[in-house]
């Protein structure tokens, strides 16, 4: 376990996202529950997966926001995050 990581939890969050005429989803930005938004600078890849850490399935999206990479997944029809929990938070 990463010191100062307790775990992680799903965090669901509201996504800006370009559809194509051809189905495809493409994110643009996140924004977090406290109202912080976070433009996502590149989608590196994109692919059917679950999610390990909290669980869940979809289309798992690894993108570049701010020059670190995180996944971000598709859970038709939510968007949700691996969110870290903090040492001592509940």
């Amino acid at each position: 376990m990463v010191q100062g990581i307790a775990h992680r939890k799903k965090q669901y969050v509201e996504v800006t996202a370009l559809h194509d005429e051809e189905g495809l989803v493409a994110p643009l930005a996140i924004k977090w529950e406290d109202g912080r938004r976070f433009e996502i600078d590149e989608v590196l890849d994109r692919r059917r997966a679950a999610a390990l850490k909290v669980g869940g399935t979809g289309t798992r999206y690894l993108v570049r926001i701010g020059g670190r990479e995180t996944f971000l997944y598709y859970e038709d029809p939510r968007w949700f995050v691996e969110a870290i929990v903090p040492d001592g938070a509940a």
